[in-house]
């Protein structure tokens, strides 16, 4: 059985790299989109045989399926604001590629090959069989608050990093808000009336699991990103079904709840801090509730930041009209 799951191993980590090589290679857009996603659902897989279940649910609910959509969504935006949506040539070739300076190519190589080198070395270098940090995180588990162990070293042993990735996402909606504002408009793809009645069907159930995945977090694999990211996937539903239109009206408290996360996560720190310990030093007898209470607003975030970043267009900003004169075709 040992040599069975070896094998297995060996070709997933074949099958892995031979999808990025194609995903890089290949020339059609569309193409290299689904080899992406099904890169990304490997790499989850690869996850789950390396013991790291949570990686993997981000892997899949983030890296595959809300990237997925990000990335057919802007294929889509690029057709139709370059008129070659209908046309045949767009669905299986590419526009050849700019010529990039050798200066450049020689620079970008020269900094990959040094990657390489020093994860090489990392991995040489490596102690075989060290303690790691196992056994100081299990010490220090009846004081994080949680049962979880990835849980307690996320929100609570290394919270600052953890805090940092949200203050990225609401970084990252800022500047598609301010990028969209110069890009001409387009208009979202018709959907149809079974895929609306399907989202329809779905989404309470979506609600459910997202819920869930949070609350798991305190005692098994799940949590703020796991959570948010299929609460994300609620909002893609809602938006490509045009059950929910952003409207001017919205643009407040769409603000709100992208800096919710970040407000609330700084908020605990300072409290604690103030309270005379350290930054993201929980009180024994709080630290669960404040864990919670985190995790659950920095979902909320991270559903309403995915979700903005898909739809793109800040509501209420005049877009610039596309240009559909036969010279933008």
């Amino acid at each position: 059985m040992t040599d069975l799951l070896l094998l297995f191993d060996m070709l997933l980590g074949l099958l892995i790299i031979g999808l990025a090589v194609a995903a890089l290679r290949v020339r059609d857009l569309f193409a290299m989109v689904v080899m992406f996603v099904t890169f990304g659902l490997m790499t989850a897989l690869a996850w789950v045989r390396l013991a790291a279940p949570d990686v993997a649910l981000a892997e899949a609910a983030i890296g595959t399926g809300v990237t997925g959509a990000l990335l057919l969504k802007t294929l889509y935006h690029l057709r139709r604001v370059s008129g070659t949506l209908h046309l045949p040539e767009a669905l299986s070739e590419r526009p050849p590629d700019p010529q990039v300076p050798r200066a450049v190519i020689a620079a970008n190589a020269v900094m990959c090959g040094l990657v390489v080198i020093g994860l090489a070395a990392a991995f040489v270098t490596a102690p075989l069989g060290g303690p790691g940090f196992d056994a100081a995180v299990a010490d220090a588990m009846p004081e994080s608050g949680v049962d979880h162990p990835v849980t307690a070293v996320l929100l609570n042993f290394r919270a600052y990093d953890t805090l940092m990735e949200v203050v990225v996402l609401l970084a990252a909606v800022i500047a598609v808000w301010l990028v969209e504002r110069s890009l001409p408009q387009s208009d979202p793809p018709v959907m149809g009336e079974v895929y609306e009645g399907f989202a329809r069907l779905v989404l309470p159930g979506a609600v459910v699991v997202g819920v869930y995945v949070l609350w798991a977090g305190a005692v098994a694999p799940g949590g703020a990103f796991q959570g948010g990211a299929v609460l994300a996937a609620v909002g893609l539903l809602l938006l490509m079904s045009h059950v929910y239109e952003p409207a001017p009206a919205h643009r407040a408290a769409a603000r709100g709840l992208f800096v919710l996360g970040v407000a609330v996560f700084t908020g605990v720190a300072l409290l604690v801090a103030w309270g005379g310990r350290a930054v993201f030093e929980y009180p024994p007898g709080l630290a669960k509730p404040l864990i919670l209470l985190i995790e659950g607003m920095v979902t909320i975030s991270i559903a309403a930041t995915l979700a903005a970043l898909f739809h793109g267009r800040e509501p209420g900003v005049q877009p610039r009209p596309a240009d559909t004169s036969e010279g933008a075709q």
